[in-house]
């Protein structure tokens, strides 16, 4: 139930932070490309695909660090209870509505076959986007220092603090420290997100994880070579 409950927690805070899109096509031949698998257009694809190999792999984490495997999408009803401004723009950034950025990358990683974990998303897209995108979510969670999220039928109640902005670099930073309580349990989730130029790098997870990895994560994703 533990695993269960962290997960859960982590999965709700990205949905709402990082705003995947995520898509399942049933449909079609079996010679498919990867554009029509995902619905996509091909050079969204191709974006996306180049982003992947600026994400952290446990070769740059180091021993301990394993691959967590990949979950089907899912859809499940988000519900906000308690923080307006989040529940107004909760829904959208929970199915990949109109805060969705079009490329993106993500890797999950499980530390010393704990509990603990850590996540990175990388997007592209014009800085202007990328800025007003995660400023508003961080704006709205922030805000609301107490809220509840349900989501599939499971409630989480959810404290937010402000932190100070990680100072490794970039154009634009922001962090928070969130808490998550379901089932009784407790999990603490930092998230740290960094604007440079027309990349947007968000980590989550354990606190001294995202701290031991933001500036890895950082110059791997801006790196030119």
């Amino acid at each position: 139930m533990r695993v269960r409950v962290a997960t859960t927690a982590l999965g709700i805070t990205a949905a709402l932070l990082t705003v995947p899109a995520c898509s399942t096509d049933t449909t079609g031949s079996e010679h498919q490309t990867p554009s029509s698998r995902t619905g996509k257009p091909a050079d969204t694809v191709q974006k996306s695909a180049a982003l992947e190999s600026r994400l952290l792999d446990p070769r740059d984490l180091g021993s301990g660090y394993l691959p967590k495997p990949e979950r089907p999408a899912q859809h499940d009803d988000v519900t906000v209870i308690g923080c307006p401004a989040l529940s107004e723009l909760g829904g959208d950034a929970a199915t990949g509505g109109t805060l969705a950025f079009p490329h993106k990358a993500k890797a999950d990683f499980t530390h010393g076959g704990s509990s603990s974990e850590i996540s990175e998303d990388l997007y592209s897209d014009s800085a202007k986007k990328l800025s007003d995108g995660i400023d508003r979510i961080f704006d709205a969670m922030i805000g609301c220092p107490a809220y509840q999220v349900v989501a599939g039928g499971t409630p989480v109640d959810v404290t937010s603090q402000k932190l100070p902005a990680p100072h490794v670099g970039g154009d634009e930073q922001w962090s928070q420290l969130l808490t998550f309580i379901a089932g009784g349990r407790s999990t603490v989730v930092k998230q740290a997100a960094i604007r440079d130029g027309n990349l947007l790098l968000v980590v989550s997870g354990s606190p001294a994880l995202v701290d031991r990895h933001l500036g890895k994560a950082l110059a791997k994703a801006t790196a030119t070579s």
